[in-house]
């Protein structure tokens, strides 16, 4: 994730609502956004907007602007994140790269005007007033608990990593220049307004972050402007350029992002290795070996016909069983994932709840929790040694991820250090997938019912469940 048909204004103009007064104090009234679920969460997010709308006409296929003229709304907006903040937050140890970059869009390119080490506040707002930097502050939902329980709530409605950045830009300057990303994008307005422009894109749904010259993008498809409580989307190769007006002291937005590498190729080439590998005991097809000195020639042309045959029996295979397994996808975002949004003055996670809760006996009747930040999968045992291949079933979760760490991959060398991509789990015998899957598809379940032999199993397997929090019992 980076830290890196008509002018949409009058679409923003037939979208508005009526303008509501309100206090900045009621900007967390919970009819501004709704927390309940995510799916609720993300209907509130593109209000007024319908969710089947936005996926049948917008998704992935063009830009969405929202511009609402809802004061309670920008207040909102504005409680996620202000320019204010910066001075505190870098009393907390914020560092250029990691955390904060400066730069300016000069001549059609991007000028980066980092310092080295910690930032001092005093000196990021001097290049701000006097070099006209743009200031890009990296994951702040690891310090603002706002967005951490908005981007939390994204990742179970997505099913995908959600990172997000704040841009603040000062009057008459531009921090980037036209470019595209690799993300589908959602713009919050927070502070001040933004000049935007989008271009046709070169490349659809691009897989690779991209700059483009100005004279190879032609004149914009969209030109607005954005304020305080409107919304932006647009899908990921899109190319976009924004600078803050003349008269408008500075602009802040956030960009909450998400998708990245979240393709059907990308799942195409995490699920076939196993789909190979398991068609492979059943066809001998698939165990015949390769001719000789295939590897040594330039051109394996003629290997093609043999290799599409072999895919097409790897379809039909796909296609009668509907066996597909994918791993490394769902672990790596189950390992990177926010960590479940308990409110400021929660009480630590226990087993069986919040606090501590009943151990689980073969006639408790128990329930899945945190069901959005659990997953199956079946691989091969990773503590087997020896040479025979044994599958084993694994649950990972999400519950003890460190939100400090959220999204900043490998630059974060502490975070590394302390194990923070470490993966949080259980391992079991193939024998309890079955078990497994009907506590995941029921809202209640008994123990004593649970598709296992013995009691004992029974027993073991919700107690474990129970210790990493993931079930309670009723």
């Amino acid at each position: 994730m980076p830290k890196k048909g008509g002018k949409q204004v009058e679409m923003g103009k037939e979208m508005q609502t009526p303008c509501k007064r309100a206090k900045v104090e009621a900007a967390c009234s919970p009819s501004v956004m709704s927390f309940e679920s995510p799916d609720s969460l993300f209907g509130s997010l593109i209000s007024p907007i319908k969710q089947e709308v936005f996926f049948r006409e917008y998704w992935e296929q063009k830009p969405l602007l929202i511009q609402r003229n809802d004061n309670l709304m920008a207040a909102y907006y504005q409680s996620l994140f202000q320019f204010s903040n910066l001075k505190e937050l870098c009393g907390q140890g914020l560092y250029y790269g990691r955390d904060i970059n400066i730069c300016r869009c000069v001549n059609g390119k991007k000028k980066v005007l980092n310092k080295e080490g910690k930032v001092n506040y005093m000196q990021l707002k001097k290049d701000f007033d006097q070099k006209k930097a743009t200031i890009q502050f990296h994951q702040p939902q690891r310090f603002k608990e706002e967005l951490w329980k908005i981007q939390e709530k994204l990742e179970c409605y997505f099913g995908s990593l959600v990172g997000s950045n704040v841009y603040i830009t000062p009057q008459g300057s531009q921090g980037l220049p036209p470019h595209y990303d690799d993300v589908e994008v959602f713009i919050l307005q927070l502070e001040g307004e933004k000049h935007w422009r989008l271009y046709k894109p070169t490349v659809h749904l691009a897989r690779e972050y991209n700059v483009e010259s100005e004279d190879r993008i032609g004149n914009p498809t969209h030109e607005f402007i954005l304020k305080p409580g409107d919304l932006l989307y647009f899908p990921r190769g899109t190319i976009h350029q924004a600078d803050t007006p003349l008269g408008i002291s500075y602009s802040t937005h956030v960009t909450i992002s998400t998708y990245q590498n979240n393709s059907w190729g990308d799942f195409l080439l995490d699920a076939i290795p196993g789909l190979v590998f398991d068609t492979a005991k059943e066809d001998v097809a698939l165990r015949t070996s390769i001719p000789r000195q295939l590897l040594m020639q330039v051109d394996i042309a003629d290997s093609t016909k043999k290799l599409s045959s072999l895919l097409r029996q790897l379809a039909d295979r796909l296609e009668n069983t509907r066996e597909l397994r994918s791993s490394d996808m769902k672990k790596d975002f189950i390992m990177n994932r926010l960590p479940p949004y308990l409110g400021c003055d929660a009480d630590p996670l226990m087993p069986g709840g919040f606090r501590s809760g009943k151990l689980p006996k073969i006639d408790s009747k128990i329930r899945l929790q945190f069901r959005d930040h659990a997953i199956i999968t079946v691989e091969p045992d990773q503590e087997n040694s020896d040479e025979i291949h044994r599958e084993m079933v694994y649950v990972y979760h999400s519950l003890k991820n460190r939100r400090e760490t959220h999204m900043m991959g490998t630059e974060d060398d502490t975070a590394s250090e302390e194990g923070t991509t470490q993966t949080h789990g259980l391992r079991f015998p193939l024998s309890y997938l079955d078990a497994l899957k009907q506590i995941w598809s029921s809202s209640t379940v008994c123990v004593k019912e649970l598709n296992l032999v013995s009691d004992e199993e029974k027993e073991n397997l919700a107690l474990s469940l129970w210790t990493e929090c993931l079930l309670e019992v009723i």
